[in-house]
C-alpha cells in the first residue's frame, strides 16, 4: 500500500477511537445524572441520526471537495460536540430536561461523524484500484475496530476510580478548569485524540480526483440522493451487500448495549468492568475482518452470507454463559464471524456503488440504510428495556432476528441468480503484491 494510505488509517484511528471513548464518557455521565436506563442506548439514537437525516447532502459535501480536507472539517465539528458535552451545565435550554442537553451534545457529534463517513470510505475508491479494496476494507476494518476495542477500553479506564481520581486531582494553579467529575475528565482527555487525528487528516494525500461544488437547491440533491438510492437497491448485487451491511450495523449497534446489560445482570460487572467484555467482541470482529481480507476476493463476497445465518445463531448462547471463562471465548466467536461476513460485503457495496454513483454518494447511500437500521434497532431495544423485558429475551429475540434476516438475504440471491446474469466483477488480483 501507498504511504498516503497509512495516513488515511491513522486519521481513521484516532477519531474512532474517540467516538468509541466518548461514548463510555457519555454514559457515565448519564449514570452520573441518576437518567432513566431507557435513555442509555437514545445516545447512540441521536448520534446516529445525522447519518439519516442528511444523508441526501453529505455524500454531495464529501465529493465536493478534496477527501482530507472534508474529514478535518467535520473531525473539528466532533471537537465541537465534545466541548458542549463538557459545558452541558452552562448552556441547558430552558424548558428542557438536562439528559436532553446531554443528548443535543451528543447529536453533534453524530453529525460531524455522518459527514465524515463518506470521505473516509469514498478515498478509498479513489486512492486504490479495485482489486485492492477487499485489503483496503480489510484494513480499515480491523484498524477501526482495534480503535473501538482501545477507546472502549479508554473510556472504561478513564471512568474508573482509579485513573479519575488521579485525574480530577490535576489542579492548575490560578485557573479554575471546570472539570469535577470522572465523566467530565474523561471528555477532556478524549478531545486530545480528536485533536491528533485532524493532524492528520492534514497530510491527507489529494487523489487528483476532479470534484464538483454541490447544487444549492436541497430538492435537487434530495431527489439526486432518491435515484442513488433506488440504483443499489435495484442492482443485483448492491441490493445484497447492501442488506446485509445494513442488517450488520444495526445489529452491531445494538449488541453494543446487549452486552452491557448483560454483563451487569449475568456477570455482575459495573460499567467499566462491562466494557472490557466490549473489547473482547471487538477483537473477534478484528480477527474475524483479517481472515475475510486474506482468503475472500471480491468476486466471491456473496458466498459469506451463510456466516451471518450462523452468527445470529450463536448470540443466543449468550443466555447460557454465566462465568467469564465461557464468555470470552463467546464473544470472540460471535465478533469473528460477524467480522469476517461483513468485510467482503463491504467491499462489494464500494465497488459496486463507485460503478453505479461515485464514491461518495455511495456511501452516503450505505450511511442512511445502515442507520436507518441502527435507529429501529436501538428504538426497539430501547422500548424493550422500558417495558422491563429481561435481557435473556431480549437476546433470544436479538438472535433470532438476525438468522432469519440473512436467511431471507441468502434466498433473495439466489433468486437473483436464478432470474438472470449477475453484474461482472472482475476476477481479483493476489490479495498482497
Amino acid at each position: 500500500m501507498p504511504l498516503g494510505f497509512y495516513t488515511i488509517m491513522a486519521a481513521q484511528f484516532f477519531s474512532s477511537l474517540a467516538d468509541n471513548a466518548l461514548l463510555v464518557a457519555a454514559i457515565a455521565l448519564l449514570i452520573q445524572m441518576q437518567s432513566p436506563e431507557w435513555m442509555t442506548p437514545l445516545l447512540k439514537f441521536f448520534f446516529t441520526i445525522s447519518y439519516v437525516l442528511f444523508a441526501a447532502f453529505v455524500g454531495a459535501f464529501a465529493d465536493s471537495m478534496r477527501k482530507g480536507r472534508v474529514m478535518f472539517i467535520t473531525n473539528t465539528v466532533k471537537i465541537v460536540g465534545c466541548l458542549l458535552l463538557f459545558f452541558h451545565d452552562l448552556w441547558n435550554i430552558p424548558g428542557t430536561s438536562e439528559y436532553m442537553t446531554i443528548l443535543m451534545a451528543y447529536a453533534v457529534v453524530g453529525l460531524g461523524a455522518a459527514a465524515y463517513s463518506p470521505a473516509k470510505y469514498g478515498i478509498l475508491t479513489e486512492y486504490l484500484p479495485h482489486h485492492r479494496l477487499v485489503v483496503a476494507n480489510g484494513w480499515i476494518e480491523g484498524l477501526t475496530v482495534g480503535s473501538i476495542i482501545i477507546g472502549t477500553l479508554l473510556g472504561g479506564v478513564l471512568i474508573s476510580s482509579t485513573v479519575s481520581s488521579k485525574l480530577l486531582a490535576i489542579d492548575l494553579p490560578q485557573i479554575n478548569t471546570g472539570v469535577d467529575t470522572p465523566a467530565e475528565a474523561a471528555i477532556a482527555i478524549i478531545m486530545l485524540f480528536y485533536g491528533i487525528a485532524a493532524v492528520f487528516n492534514l497530510y491527507i494525500p489529494d487523489t487528483g480526483v476532479d470534484h464538483r461544488p454541490p447544487s444549492k437547491n436541497p430538492l435537487y440533491l434530495i431527489r439526486e440522493f432518491a435515484h442513488c438510492v433506488k440504483l443499489l437497491w435495484t442492482d443485483k448485487l448492491g441490493q445484497i451487500s447492501l442488506a446485509t451491511t445494513t442488517l450488520f450495523w444495526g445489529a452491531g449497534a445494538t449488541l453494543q448495549f446487549i452486552v452491557l446489560k448483560w454483563a451487569e445482570v449475568a456477570l455482575g460487572y459495573s460499567l467499566s468492568q462491562a466494557t472490557l467484555l466490549q473489547g473482547i467482541c471487538a477483537v473477534g470482529i478484528a480477527a474475524g475482518a483479517i481472515i475475510a481480507a486474506k482468503l475472500v476476493p471480491l468476486h466471491k463476497a456473496v458466498n459469506v452470507v451463510p456466516v451471518g445465518i450462523a452468527m445470529g445463531i450463536i448470540v443466543i448462547a449468550m443466555n447460557f454463559a454465566t462465568s467469564l471463562s465461557v464468555a470470552i471465548p463467546l464473544l470472540l466467536l460471535i465478533g469473528g464471524l460477524a467480522g469476517f461476513f461483513v468485510v467482503p460485503m463491504n467491499a462489494l457495496l464500494q465497488h459496486r456503488g463507485h460503478i453505479l454513483m461515485g464514491a461518495g454518494h455511495s456511501i452516503a447511500v450505505q450511511n442512511f440504510n445502515e442507520n436507518l437500521s441502527i435507529l429501529a434497532m436501538l428504538s426497539l431495544y430501547a422500548l424493550l428495556i422500558w417495558l422491563n423485558i429481561s435481557i435473556y429475551w431480549v437476546i433470544a429475540l436479538f438472535g433470532l432476528f438476525v438468522s432469519l434476516s440473512m436467511v431471507l438475504v441468502r434466498k433473495r440471491h439466489l433468486h437473483n441468480l436464478a432470474s438472470g446474469p449477475l453484474p461482472a466483477i472482475p476476477i481479483d488480483a493476489p490479495l498482497h503484491p
